[in-house]
């Protein structure tokens, strides 16, 4: 078994003035050797992007992307011919497949756009682009593990090109919730968006995130109201 605390501290930056960005792995001028990416998970970006800024047109392939906004709207536009403003409680994903090209801008003029973004390499490489939205307004389950990405898609869940899973956990303070992968042998990762958990003798607060491997199934202790981002991936 080895875990992992990756602590908010220690994560990439980057000032754009336009952009403020944390990196949980090697990204633009960030390079770490020991963070290029968590068996197929590639990129966690934890952006804050300035009111009436974004990124312009811009190329993907071969790469999962998921994104979910924390604060602010996300207006999206695409060479599928996708065009849509995702907020709180929305979650976008785009499979670049062969080939995309898309643009992400804060649609509020003043306010701070704040969103995750992830990276996952493909199970099949150059398939048909993709995208899809779920909106979970009214639907987030509390005190309880809820499953919004998997290979199989579902209701208010999004299908992925890959073994992955993706989940969120609002929990209240003082309750504790096991966690079982899907498929034997893969890694949990685990992002804490607010608040403090503990996994046996490890603690993670804001922004931390644990990284797992070689045990499929681990316990997380809230210490603290929490919202929590669970990502399970193959190691290849």
């Amino acid at each position: 078994m080895n875990i992992h605390i990756h602590k908010a501290s220690g994560r990439g930056t980057a000032d754009y003035k336009w952009l403020k960005a944390r990196y949980s792995f090697n990204f633009a001028n960030y390079f770490d050797p020991q963070r290029e990416r968590f068996g197929v998970l590639r990129v966690l970006n934890d952006d804050h992007i300035e009111g009436g800024s974004g990124f312009a047109t811009h190329p993907h392939s071969n790469m999962e992307i998921i994104t979910i906004p924390l604060q602010g709207a996300l207006g999206h536009r695409d060479s599928t011919g996708h065009a849509s403003v995702i907020t709180k409680n929305e979650i976008q994903y785009m499979s670049a497949g062969s080939g995309v090209t898309h643009s992400e801008y804060n649609q509020s003029d003043n306010e701070i756009l704040n969103l995750l973004q992830i990276w996952i390499f493909p199970k099949i490489k150059n398939s048909q682009p993709a995208y899809n939205q779920i909106n979970l307004e009214g639907k987030r389950a509390t005190n309880k593990i809820q499953t919004i990405v998997s290979p199989t898609g579902g209701d208010n869940i999004i299908q992925i090109n890959q073994d992955a899973w993706l989940s969120l956990l609002n929990t209240d303070k003082g309750l504790q919730f096991n966690y079982r992968v899907h498929n034997t042998g893969n890694y949990i990762f685990i992002f804490i968006i607010e608040g403090e958990v503990e996994t046996g003798e490890y603690r993670a607060g804001r922004r931390d995130s644990v990284e797992i491997k070689g045990i499929d199934e681990i316990s997380m202790y809230a210490k603290e109201k929490s919202e929590i981002l669970i990502i399970e991936v193959p190691e290849n």
